[in-house]
């Protein structure tokens, strides 16, 4: 997102997010050199020209066991794109995370805002720890979304009141939503990644159950994708020993 000039901004509306994989320094190998050197010191470092296949027996044990620091010496760097309600969620991931995001105090902020998609479930039924959520009625989606529009437009009129007044950004920024969509740098390691994916995906692998909101899922469906291919073996690892970060 670039700044517009305030007079030609106009209130657009989402329903996805984004993740970018901006840049990495991971692959298999980090996982096996690190390991390796409790036991052959320098000579570790042959892991890094060895095809990581031959050991991936090494890194299920590692998972299986949970040892894991071997599975810190790597890094990902993500762009990410979401509602800010979802980055309120995602920075209570301190450790082996690094975050930088968007600044109301320093830019002016653009009027882009979070709006479910007709798939996102909106009626949760059950009482806190067994709900489930289930699809709206047509006439629920069409409340959620008028609504949500009108109430968007309304805010980021009054914020452009204030800036054109004279209002300083960092005060007029009080009034606009969670869900306008921010943006931010995430960098973590595989180690960090697996425990944020153990809690804020559901998978039908996973041995302990997670109930996450759907739109910071929707985030972690999106990491996993690009970790995926860029560690196959340890994803496989993470997978095969019930998706528990080790």
């Amino acid at each position: 997102m670039t700044d517009t000039p305030a007079e030609t901004a106009q209130p657009s509306f989402r329903s996805d997010v984004t993740v970018e994989l901006v840049k990495h320094t991971a692959g298999d190998s980090d996982v096996l050199w690190a390991a390796r050197v409790s036991t052959a010191g320098e000579q570790s470092l042959e892991e890094l020209s060895k095809d990581p296949e031959r050991s991936k027996g090494l890194i299920n044990y590692l998972m299986r066991d949970r040892h894991g620091s071997p599975f810190e010496h790597n890094s990902m760097t993500f762009f990410i794109s979401a509602p800010i309600f979802v980055f309120r969620e995602f920075m209570r991931h301190r450790v082996g995370w690094s975050y930088n995001e968007e600044s109301g105090r320093y830019r002016e902020l653009q009027p882009v805002f979070y709006v479910p998609g007709a798939d996102r479930k909106l009626v949760q039924q059950g009482r806190p720890g067994k709900y489930v959520f289930v699809d709206g009625t047509a006439e629920q989606q069409k409340l959620v979304t008028e609504a949500m529009e009108v109430s968007y437009r309304r805010s980021y009129e009054t914020y452009q009141e204030m800036l054109a007044a004279g209002v300083a950004r960092e005060v007029a920024r009080a009034v606009l939503p969670v869900g306008l969509f921010s943006s931010m740098y995430a960098t973590c390691n595989a180690r960090s990644l697996m425990h944020f994916l153990g809690l804020r995906t559901q998978h039908e692998e996973a041995s302990v159950p997670s109930f996450p909101q759907r739109e910071i899922e929707m985030v972690g469906e999106k990491m996993e994708k690009h970790w995926a291919q860029l560690m196959p073996l340890t994803y496989a690892a993470f997978n095969a020993n019930g998706r528990v970060a080790p």
